[in-house]
């Protein structure tokens, strides 16, 4: 990403720079209080190591926040690359949080954020219907991406995770052998409690777009009933760009994309379980013929849901992106009179 991109992402996320920037350094401690600053709440425990987290994140922000104040005050020319590096980890901490879950809710947001807890009980909903997608008989991975249930005994999820357990045999799939997939719709950070189902067959996966549809059973492996299923849109939300969104998934760190550093500080190296991570929808890729959108997502995020704030319903299918260039998601609205939708029985509204 280039400065110039760091200064628009900066004006682009944040309406009032120079009010973050006057926050955020009121928020900090006293030299030599000790406390360490914290610009999110993000439910961490106590831990040595997340303490450490703390302090270089209070390090690196306050070096942001210099920045900040330098481009309210339009002086971009004398930024450094410090203070550069500490205004992409503002974006992600304030205006692209990655926030913990647990207990089936979330912590408190950044104040840029504060509108999530009006709509605290629809998230909560969808927070209930994500669940992380768990393969036993894989030979390199536990779990493989991210689900939701858009039908009744009905999973979403890519069709690059479901590739990582199942096979195409002439006009059907099936599970590759010795794999048996299930889904974990809790999997919270500090929770050894589990809410699985097993996965019993591939409904479909989609030909031109990244998205495949499971049957799971009613029943939880202790029986337990599966939630009633989330809301898809059955057509594009009006002022569709730049309106609220938000995923729900299992962010994982993989070494192999070597994540720059300021993602690494939003997820303050705690990876794999459930987070909340809003954003705007921003656009529309016809390379990838894909939504845009903003949130900070990793690799585990593949196939969370988007979700409108404003109507909860789910709007896209997130499949991918790259740092400093985009997310993508399957704009589901335009799948509405799939075949494939239809003979799942999608829940369209």
């Amino acid at each position: 990403m280039s400065g110039d991109g760091v200064v628009a992402d900066v004006r682009r996320v944040f309406a009032d720079v120079e009010g973050v920037a006057e926050r955020l350094r009121a928020a900090r401690p006293e030299p030599g209080a000790g406390a360490a600053f914290q610009p999110m709440a993000t439910a961490e425990r106590e831990d040595p190591v997340l303490a450490a987290t703390r302090r270089e994140r209070e390090r690196v922000v306050g070096r942001g926040i210099d920045g900040l104040l330098k481009v309210a005050r339009r002086r971009e020319d004398d930024l450094d690359d410090a203070e550069r590096f500490g205004m992409r980890a503002i974006v992600h901490l304030e205006g692209r949080p990655a926030i913990l879950v647990e207990d089936g809710d979330f912590g408190a947001p950044p104040p840029e954020w504060a509108r999530l807890t009006d709509r605290r009980a629809q998230i909560r909903e969808v927070i209930a219907r994500s669940g992380r997608v768990e393969v036993a008989g894989h030979v390199e991975l536990d779990w493989v991406g991210t689900a939701s249930l858009v039908a009744p005994g009905t999973l979403m999820t890519n069709r690059h995770v479901a590739d990582e357990f199942c096979a195409r045999k002439g006009e059907r799939w099936t599970f590759r052998q010795g794999m048996t997939p299930r889904i974990d719709f809790l999997a919270e950070r500090g929770r050894t409690a589990t809410f699985e189902f097993e996965i019993t067959e591939t409904i479909g996966i989609h030909e031109q777009h990244d998205l495949a549809l499971l049957r799971v059973e009613a029943a939880s492996t202790d029986g337990r009933p599966l939630p009633e299923p989330l809301a898809v849109a059955a057509s594009e939300p009006a002022d569709l760009y730049d309106r609220d969104v938000y995923v729900v998934g299992y962010p994982a760190w993989d070494s192999r994309r070597n994540e720059p550093e300021p993602l690494r500080r939003i997820f303050a190296d705690v990876y794999n379980v459930k987070r909340l991570q809003p954003g705007r929808a921003v656009g529309y890729s016809t390379m990838y013929s894909a939504l845009e959108h903003d949130c900070s997502t990793l690799g585990g995020n593949s196939g969370s849901p988007v979700v409108d704030l404003e109507t909860s319903t789910v709007i896209g299918l997130h499949f991918g992106g790259r740092y400093g260039v985009g997310n993508y998601a399957v704009p589901l609205w335009t799948l509405a009179a799939d075949p494939l939708f239809a003979r799942a029985g999608l829940n369209l509204r």
